[in-house]
Formats: C-alpha cells, sequence, structure tokens
C-alpha cells in the first residue's frame, strides 16, 4: 500500500472513530468478500431454464426493450435487416470486433452496411454481443474489453444485442458467479435495463436521454457451431 493510501485510510479511521483492525476482525472480512455469500433470490427466478427465457422476455419488453427470435445464427442477418427497414433506420450499424458476431452469415443480406469497431458517436446503430442476460430484471451484462467497445453500448441512438438462449441466467448472483469464473476480471462491466431513461421532469418517463433510444435484442435459440 502506498504512503498516500495510508494516510487516506487513516483520515477515514480517524473519522469512524477506530483503529487499525486486528488480525481476528481482517481474517474475518477478509473471509467474507472471498465467500461472495448470495443475496436473497426472488421466487420468481427460480424456475427452470425455459422458465428463465420467458421471464427475461417479459421483463425486457416491460421496460420499452424489443426482440425477435431466431432459431440460429443463420437466421440473425434477416432479423436485423427487417428491424432495422420496420424501424425507418438505415441498413448499416457499427458491429463490434466480436469473433462471435464474425461468425454470423452476414453475407446472406449484402445489403447491409457493416463496420466494425467501436464508435466515436455518428453511427444511428450499434450492434453488439452479451455476456449474459438477467431474468430477473429483463437486464443485460455486457463487459468492456478487446472485442466489446463500450462506446457501442451507449453512443448511437439504436442499440441492437445478439443474445443466445444458454446465456440467461435467473437471478443477478447468476451473472455474477460466471462473471468472477473468467480468467480476467473487465474492466467494466455495464448493467442495461431497456433503452435509456430519465422521469427527472415531472415524473414523466422520456426515454433516449442518455443513452440508446432503442434496444433490441436477438435471441437466438442455438449456440452457434
Amino acid at each position: 500500500m502506498t504512503e498516500a493510501r495510508e494516510q487516506i485510510f487513516d483520515a477515514m479511521r480517524k473519522s469512524l472513530g477506530r483503529g487499525v483492525l486486528d488480525e481476528d476482525r481482517r481474517a474475518a472480512l477478509d473471509a467474507r468478500i472471498s465467500g461472495h455469500a448470495r443475496g436473497l433470490v426472488p421466487a420468481r427466478d427460480k424456475v427452470d431454464h425455459a422458465g428463465q427465457v420467458a421471464l427475461f422476455l417479459e421483463k425486457l419488453e416491460a421496460v420499452s426493450g424489443t426482440v425477435s427470435r431466431v432459431d440460429s445464427v443463420e437466421g440473425v442477418p434477416g432479423a436485423v435487416a427487417e428491424y432495422l427497414t420496420n424501424n425507418n433506420l438505415p441498413a448499416a450499424f457499427r458491429m463490434a470486433p466480436d469473433p462471435t458476431l464474425d461468425s454470423i452469415p452476414w453475407d446472406s443480406r449484402p445489403a447491409l452496411d457493416i463496420s466494425r469497431g467501436a464508435t466515436a458517436g455518428d453511427d444511428l446503430t450499434g450492434l453488439t454481443t452479451a455476456f449474459a442476460a438477467i431474468a430477473e430484471t429483463g437486464t443485460l451484462m455486457l463487459l468492456s474489453g478487446p472485442h466489446g467497445p463500450t462506446t457501442l453500448n451507449f453512443l448511437p441512438s439504436t442499440h441492437v444485442v445478439v443474445l443466445f438462449e444458454s446465456q440467461v441466467t435467473g437471478a443477478y448472483e447468476d451473472a455474477w458467479d460466471l462473471l468472477r469464473a473468467l480468467p480476467d476480471m473487465p474492466r467494466t462491466v455495464n448493467l442495461i435495463t431497456g433503452p435509456s431513461r430519465t422521469g427527472d421532469i415531472e415524473q414523466t418517463i422520456y426515454l433516449g436521454a442518455h443513452g440508446p433510444l432503442n434496444l433490441h435484442v436477438v435471441l437466438v435459440a442455438r449456440d452457434p457451431a
């Protein structure tokens, strides 16, 4: 620990009126932190996987998210093209440089104009994957990294997420367990529940205030081969 950090902690201890922790207290706190005790999980999350998928979709749509369901990755290009057309959006999007997305047969829809990488904010639509989906609240968990530029999650006005049914979990605790099992932790974890919204002005919900106006999930039944 650096001298500056120790000074900060010492000031905090003095303000709380206590000294340095003894070894027993420190060991107890270390055990609690490393143990990752699970919180109280709502009963609605304790269903089979098909029930979790159904609950995720219910919660997603309740917060103004939309969904397309396809059987396999072969159906993803058509679902994306249809969504863009139905919402009067250009047939163009900025895509995360994710190997999973590169394995999708985008050539089956040659009219789609696809660019790859982070966005500077001039792309109307961003397309990414997700690490997990949480049925409890219809929430997507996205991780930052070389294959997942965080700018794509927030700067385009429309965010399209390709998600596999196998990635749907029941409770937040399940998603965090999956994350902790990774060999390396990401710098950033984004939890996204529906399009961006605010109710600051007269308690009226306004979409797209601080991020995407639209959130669309393409839910794929089968994992890629």
